[in-house]
């Protein structure tokens, strides 16, 4: 609903902007246009970093569009000052061809959401996210390698998986220890995720390739692996 707002904010204005130029308008009151539209546009900017950022936080696509959405708003209140100086300044086509230029605008902030709102719905991550996680437990000291990282997500939170590689000759109480410190080290730089899951692994086995069992027949079922 929030991407169709946008969208018919984009064609609404573009109607507007065409109807102007095959029918001039004189613009009345023209400082306080001006002086609205500023307004507008402050109040609509900072409503949409607002919401940009609190959808981040929580990795709210929807929250994030909505964001978009205030700041289209305040894109075609900017263009109804940049119109008025053009009309002031004695062009009266300023007016409709800065509104066709933020309906163009506008459609590219609907295209940008609704990547990620699409992307959202299919359970999408942004790949930027991995490497957050990866960069964050390589902080640790005696973590060597991550391995594999995996997100998925739970309502509006996410939540990871990672294995990472220790000391082959490390006790299991310094590798819990390790492992923990990893953990609090994502958990605290990322505050979007709910929980992370970490796997250690030793040097002398480390990937993925490690995990897997080999072909084997267990009961009735066929041979398989895992």
């Amino acid at each position: 609903m929030v991407i169709l707002a946008i969208a018919s904010s984009a064609v609404g204005a573009a109607y507007v902007a065409i109807d102007r130029l095959f029918h001039p308008q004189t613009v009345e009151y023209i400082g306080a246009v001006m002086g609205a539209s500023v307004i507008g546009f402050l109040g609509n900017e900072v409503v949409a970093r607002i919401r940009i950022r609190a959808g981040q936080k929580i990795g709210s696509a929807a929250l994030i569009a909505d964001g978009f959405h205030a700041r289209a708003d305040g894109f075609t209140s900017l263009s109804v000052l940049i119109g008025a100086l053009g009309v002031w300044l004695g062009y009266p086509l300023a007016d409709p061809l800065v509104g066709l230029f933020i309906s163009i605008v506008i459609c590219r902030v609907v295209w940008q959401s609704s990547k990620s709102v699409f992307t959202r719905l299919l359970d999408g991550i942004d790949p930027v996210v991995i490497s957050e996680i990866r960069d964050a437990m390589l902080r640790v000291p005696g973590v060597h390698e991550v391995t594999e990282v995996r997100v998925r997500w739970l309502g509006h939170r996410m939540h990871a998986e990672a294995n990472m590689t220790v000391n082959s000759d490390l006790s299991i109480e310094k590798g819990h220890e390790i492992a923990n410190e990893a953990r609090h080290e994502v958990l605290h730089r990322l505050r979007y995720l709910s929980n992370t899951t970490i796997h250690l692994d030793p040097m002398n086995a480390s990937g993925e390739e490690h995990h897997r069992i080999a072909q084997h027949v267990h009961g009735d079922l066929a041979t398989h692996s895992h």
